[in-house]
């Protein structure tokens, strides 16, 4: 009996590691032949350049097909808890318009909710907003949370909805939200 069960254990491990190289070999066959693709003609690499090298591309969207189709790029299961550890909602006091976005009224040392999960793509400061940080989520809408301070975000980060970014240098939050390359107010982004 304890002979069969190293057999079948050993046989499990096997498939676990032959799906996953199976998932890298055609992750490699796919890249080889975006390459070649390239390479065949400068109409092709024009193309290429169009599609995603100028146009905004979702990597939320990308990560979540890649996972959909192919499962976790890493292979170890639960190496992140998905627990949330908060899970708060904005709250603030008045809002109103400024530039593309929202001013929003919030208390002093406001810590910010993340309003959708997604990936931090950008971290900084823009000009109106100070320091900024912009996470493209996974609805395909760029959130942009203006006059943060104090955070341990990191570019290329994962968060989750109602995870905290930083706090608000004062009482304003500036938000903005972009879908495809387009301005969409508040309003619009929270109606359900």
């Amino acid at each position: 009996m304890n002979t069969y069960n190293k057999y079948y254990n050993n046989k499990k491990d096997y498939k676990k590691i032959k799906k996953y190289i199976s998932k890298i070999l055609i992750s490699i066959i796919f890249l080889l032949a975006s390459i070649i693709y390239i390479k065949l003609s400068d109409n092709n690499k024009k193309f290429y350049e169009n599609i995603f090298l100028e146009n905004s591309i979702s990597f939320t969207k990308v990560n979540d097909w890649y996972q959909k189709y192919f499962g976790n790029v890493i292979p170890v299961p639960n190496v992140v808890d998905d627990t949330p550890v908060f899970n708060e909602d904005l709250t603030y006091k008045d809002k109103t318009d400024y530039l593309n976005g929202s001013l929003i009224t919030v208390s002093n040392d406001y810590m910010v909710p993340v309003m959708q999960s997604g990936i931090v793509v950008f971290i900084g400061e823009k000009e109106g907003y100070n320091n900024t940080i912009i996470i493209q989520g996974i609805d395909g809408v760029d959130i942009w949370y203006g006059n943060i301070d104090n955070t341990n975000l990191n570019l290329y980060d994962y968060v989750k909805k109602g995870d905290l970014i930083g706090n608000v240098k004062d009482n304003s939050l500036y938000l903005v939200f972009m879908k495809d390359n387009n301005y969409i107010s508040y309003e619009e982004y929270n109606k359900d």
